[in-house]
């Protein structure tokens, strides 16, 4: 259990930043935010959303981390998530091919109207509460990755190492976002980034995919 590496965390983190799910939600608040035509609103919002993401996923990484080293079940978490990777990297291959069919990878379509309701609010405190909100909803899209990072950090990293891999895991997950955010402050239009989602949406499905697989199966051979 020795085979965690600067690129491996890098390539991990890029591959999870282009998940279409968190794309999605940050495209529908610029969207509504620029109906009200205040750019200076729009990018405050948005870096709160974005940071309260962030913050989120960064402190869940180390709580759960903590937890699994503390009652020191590594051997164990680390096997299972390394089969999670695996059969969640079918599903997004699957969501290639067959989209829609079965089970999908995807934020519940029960939850988008709660979703939908704090983007129209369009205030700071609402944008702290979408960004947990949809920190929670997107793990399914999202989880898979982390969870296997998470599993070979702490089989094999102290806890201060997972600290710092975790710190560059996330900066990494949230850049996307924050480069949409400011494209559309300096002009490219929102929809334009919504189109170019809907159209490569299979293939960063595909890119998901394959990296689970591959992680799943690096971290049962090494």
């Amino acid at each position: 259990m020795n085979g965690i590496t600067i690129p491996l965390i890098i390539g991990s983190a890029v591959i999870d930043s282009i998940n279409p799910c968190a794309f999605a939600v940050l495209v529908f608040l610029i969207l509504y935010l620029m109906a009200v035509k205040n750019k200076k609103r729009m990018l405050t919002i948005g870096l709160v959303y974005i940071s309260v993401v962030f913050l989120v996923y960064f402190i869940s990484g180390l709580g759960l981390l903590s937890f699994v080293q503390s009652i020191h079940v590594t051997k164990w978490f680390y096997y299972f998530t390394a089969a999670l990777a695996i059969i969640l990297g079918l599903i997004n291959l699957k969501e290639v091919f067959w989209s829609g069919k079965g089970f999908t990878l995807a934020i519940p379509d029960s939850k988008k109207p709660l979703l939908q309701k704090y983007i129209k609010k369009a205030t700071l405190p609402a944008a702290i509460v979408l960004g947990l909100l949809v920190a929670l909803f997107e793990l399914p899209c999202t989880g898979g990755v982390y969870l296997a990072i998470l599993s070979l950090l702490a089989a094999k990293n102290t806890w201060w190492q997972a600290f710092a891999y975790l710190l560059l895991y996330n900066l990494i997950f949230v850049l996307p976002l924050l480069v949409i955010l400011f494209s559309v402050y300096y002009g490219l239009p929102p929809e334009k980034i919504d189109k170019w989602r809907k159209e490569n949406k299979r293939w960063m499905r595909l890119a998901i995919g394959l990296m689970l697989i591959a992680l799943g199966i690096i971290m049962l051979i090494i």
